[in-house]
């Protein structure tokens, strides 16, 4: 893997050090899973907004909704009840 140098406030050098030693893995790890977990939050936060603005277009709602009935009703296609 390559990896490169990247400046950072001494504070958050700090807080990255006091957070590897807390959980016992390494400064690049902390910093790895967290930028993960960001990217994550952004992506749920962009997902979220979406469909904000789709409740906002009640005829855009009423589509998602007609077209999920049509999903939930293809469920057991072909399949025997338990």
């Amino acid at each position: 893997m390559t990896t490169t140098t990247i400046r950072v406030p001494v504070a958050t050098r700090d807080a990255l050090q006091d957070l590897a030693r807390a959980t016992g893995v390494s400064m690049q790890q902390v910093l790895d899973q967290a930028i993960e977990q960001y990217r994550r939050r952004q992506i749920l936060e962009a997902t979220n907004a979406a469909y904000a603005d789709l409740q906002r277009n009640p005829t855009a709602w009423a589509e998602l909704h007609e077209e999920r009935a049509e999903w939930d009703s293809t469920l057991m296609d072909g399949l025997e009840e338990m």
